[in-house]
């Protein structure tokens, strides 16, 4: 790929920006084709570089991370931008993980024969060209680009201005797994400008670009879904809730809200409003509550729950549509689980919710009527996540309903096509 520096005008970004486009669209034909063995090949080695430039990436997320602390980012962005060698390595294995997974491509999805003797199959293929646009998370550069690869897809990646350097460190692993294997080096490639405008041509190359794939914050899902003229999956806000039912343990339910809320604050499947049942406030709201303040957590809580601890803060509507990714949690009273499903259908995102509960039939309502791509009964929401659900990695969390919904993984990176077989039949 050439390198480019110091691109500053919109005629210069457009020049890039196609010749991106159409390195890539010859490098997804050529991916399309490409044995298991050689895609498993670039991301075993592409792992191993991970490992063997441990210190480069480092020094790369230290100038992200000071450039980040000058600007006052909060501490839970910081999180989601540090890098350090436990990351890395989870990144590496991540890797590892992927090139384990079955292959999509080829994989026959359905097959059947017509009475006329037609054989007919639907067979998974690659998307093509993927277009992924993120934020702070330099580890979603590993991710997207293995994910896209096992898949059969060439990308084009656009990380976020604050994790230019890490990215960029990453990619550079990225493309030593795909000169090992021999293939084409265009098949991952990063857009090498933080210049917004990259964004708003990328979003308008239909002609190579096949799918895009936003993952971040709420405006920058909102641009892209209003700018973009190629299809999008949509990666929303983490609106993430749980319902504490009146059947719930408070073992439990003390453990899963603890878990879900602070185990990372800011990751999309953290925690942000926990809905307690009223019959239950005397015996589980302040065990629960009480757990997390001591752990530094802000609570915000309506009227019913503020009259129990001077340390509870009033909640305003706003905070019923706040995804924080932060160490603060709204809090609030429903009548029942009809009542917090309709608080979720209200004010969620329809990204992860959960119900803890030891009502297998109360479970089983709140999993059938909550419209979420991700529900779970009685297990921590931080387990929304492409990794944890065996998928090796994910590009995000889909909140969408067409092709793509919950852990975009690899089988979720394909389409399919149907391969009819006849034996010279003509239609009457």
């Amino acid at each position: 790929m050439t390198a480019y520096s110091n691109i500053t005008d919109n005629q210069s970004i457009d020049i890039v920006m196609d010749e991106l486009g159409a390195n890539a669209t010859n490098a997804a034909r050529l991916l399309s084709l490409a044995p298991t063995d050689a895609k498993n090949t670039a991301l075993m080695e592409a792992a191993n570089s991970l490992r063997a430039n441990i210190a480069a990436i480092l020094e790369a997320n230290a100038t992200d991370m000071a450039a980040a602390r000058e600007k006052g980012i909060s501490a839970a962005y910081l999180d989601r931008l540090k890098l350090d060698k436990d990351r890395i390595e989870a990144m590496a294995k991540g890797l590892e993980d992927i090139a384990s997974l079955k292959d999509p491509v080829g994989d026959i999805i359905d097959q059947w024969q017509r009475p006329n003797g037609l054989e007919i199959a639907r067979v998974r293929v690659p998307l093509g060209v993927i277009g992924i646009i993120y934020e702070s998370r330099p580890n979603v550069t590993a991710d997207a680009g293995a994910l896209c690869l096992k898949a059969g897809n060439a990308c084009i990646l656009r990380g976020g201005s604050e994790s230019y350097h890490s990215s960029r460190a990453i990619w550079s692993c990225l493309q030593d797994g795909l000169g090992a294997a021999k293939l084409p080096l265009t098949a991952i490639q990063i857009i090498p400008t933080t210049d917004r405008a990259a964004v708003g041509k990328l979003l308008t190359m239909s002609d190579t670009v096949d799918v895009i794939v936003p993952r971040g914050g709420r405006s920058l899902i909102e641009r892209v879904q209003n700018e973009s003229k190629i299809p999008v999956f949509s990666h929303l806000d983490g609106l993430v809730h749980i319902y504490l039912d009146k059947d719930a343990d408070l073992q439990k339910a003390i453990k899963i809200t603890f878990n879900s809320k602070l185990r990372r604050t800011g990751i999309c499947g953290s925690l942000e409003t926990l809905l307690i049942d009223k019959k239950i406030i005397g015996s589980h709201a302040m065990p629960v509550l009480e757990k997390l303040m001591a752990a530094g957590c802000e609570i915000r809580a309506d009227s019913a729950l503020c009259s129990l601890d001077d340390r509870i803060i009033p909640a305003t509507d706003d905070d019923w549509h706040t995804e924080y990714l932060d160490c603060i949690l709204s809090v609030k009273v429903v009548d029942d689980i009809d009542a917090a499903m309709t608080h979720i259908a209200t004010y969620g995102s329809n990204h992860t919710d959960c119900i803890i509960t030891e009502n297998a039939a109360t479970a089983q309502k709140f999993l059938n009527q909550v419209d979420s791509a991700i529900v779970l009964h009685n297990a921590s929401t931080q387990f929304a996540d492409g990794g944890e659900f065996g998928m090796g990695a994910e590009i995000g969390i889909s909140t969408g309903k067409m092709h793509a919904r919950g852990p975009v993984g690899v089988e979720q990176l394909t389409s399919f096509k149907y391969q009819v077989r006849g034996t010279g039949q003509t239609r009457p």
